[in-house]
C-alpha cells in the first residue's frame, strides 16, 4: 500500500478527491473504485505497484491512429474501475479479483527502455482505468519522461480537475472514452456523468495529442443526432482530433444486447466526418 494523493480528513470521514464520486469512506472501507481505502482516518491506494497484465501493443490497438503509427507502446494495467458500465468489455480486471504482480516504476521504465528496438516508443497505461492507479501512473510517468519516452493514458476521463492537471505535464497523448453523449446513459449505465468527461477532453486537447473512443451500442447510444452533438463539440475544440466509433460484443452485464449492425458504424462515421478530419471504425473482427 501506498498514502494516496487528493484526500482530507472529515472527522472519522476521508474524502477521496481524485475522481466526481468526490467519495466519504468510513474507516477500513474502499471507495466506489475499489482500490482506495480509509485506515487510521488515511487514505491509501491499495493497488500502488499490483499490475494484472503487461503486453507490447501496436500503438493503433490503444487506438491511437495519428500518433507515432507503425509503433509499439509497452501497455500496463492494474484492476478496479470509477465507472460502473454494465456492458464493461474489460470486466475481469476492472470489476473482479485478478492475480496481479507487483512492479515498481523504475523497474517498468527500464523495461520499456530495453524494448526501444523493438519500436517500443514508451509505457501505455490501459487495461483498466488509469485514473485509480493515479500514485503508480503519476512516479512511472515521471520517470519514464525524464528518460525521453511517450507516456499514454487510455481513460474514461472521470477525473477531477487538479490531479488531471498534475499528471498532464508527463502525458503525451491521451485516448478518452466518451461513453455516450448523454448525461441519461452515463447516470443509468456507467453510474457516471458526462459533464467531468468533456471536461476531461477539453483541458488534454490543449495539453497533449487527444484520440477518442465511442462505443456504439445499438439502441442506447446510437442515435444520429446524438452523433451530431458529438461530433460538433468535438470540432469546436479542434477538428483535426480522432474519433474511433467501436463495435460493441454483448458482455458483463448486457449480454442480451445485440452487436453492432456495421451499418450503425458506417452511418456513424459518415455523421461525424461532416466536422471532423479523422474518424474510424473499429473492433469489427
Amino acid at each position: 500500500m501506498r498514502e494516496a494523493m487528493y484526500w482530507t480528513s472529515e472527522g472519522n470521514l476521508v474524502k477521496c478527491n481524485l475522481c466526481p464520486h468526490n467519495c466519504s469512506i468510513a474507516e477500513d472501507n474502499i471507495g466506489i473504485c475499489r482500490v482506495r481505502r480509509n485506515l487510521n482516518n488515511k487514505l491509501y491506494s491499495l493497488n500502488y505497484g499490483k499490475a494484472t497484465s503487461i503486453a507490447l501493443d501496436p500503438i493503433e490497438k490503444k487506438p491511437l491512429n495519428q500518433f507515432f503509427p507503425g509503433k509499439k507502446i509497452l501497455s500496463v494495467g492494474s484492476y478496479g474501475c470509477n465507472l460502473k458500465c454494465s456492458y464493461c468489455q474489460n470486466w475481469s480486471i476492472a470489476h473482479a479479483d485478478p492475480t496481479s504482480f507487483d512492479v515498481e516504476p523504475a523497474q517498468l521504465v527500464k523495461k520499456a527502455l530495453e524494448l526501444i528496438n523493438d519500436k517500443n516508443i514508451g509505457i501505455a497505461f490501459t487495461y483498466n482505468e488509469p485514473s485509480i492507479w493515479f500514485e503508480f501512473v503519476y512516479d512511472t510517468a515521471r520517470l519514464s519522461f525524464i528518460e525521453g519516452l511517450k507516456n499514454v493514458l487510455v481513460t474514461n476521463g472521470f477525473i477531477n480537475t487538479k490531479p488531471l492537471e498534475d499528471v498532464l505535464p508527463y502525458i503525451h497523448a491521451m485516448n478518452i472514452d466518451v461513453k455516450a453523449f448523454n448525461n441519461e446513459f452515463y447516470k443509468q449505465i456507467c453510474k457516471g456523468t458526462l459533464e467531468e468527461v468533456k471536461q476531461t477532453v477539453e483541458i488534454s486537447a490543449k495539453k497533449c495529442h487527444v484520440e477518442i473512443t465511442t462505443l456504439i451500442i445499438p439502441g442506447l447510444n446510437d442515435k444520429e443526432k446524438e452523433i451530431e452533438e458529438l461530433a460538433s463539440w468535438l470540432a469546436g475544440i479542434n477538428t483535426e482530433i480522432p474519433i474511433h466509433f467501436s463495435r460493441y460484443f454483448p458482455n458483463y452485464k448486457m449480454k442480451d444486447r445485440k452487436l453492432t449492425p456495421y451499418e450503425t458504424l458506417e452511418k456513424a462515421k459518415k455523421i461525424a466526418e461532416n466536422y471532423l478530419k479523422h474518424v474510424y471504425i473499429g473492433n469489427v473482427f
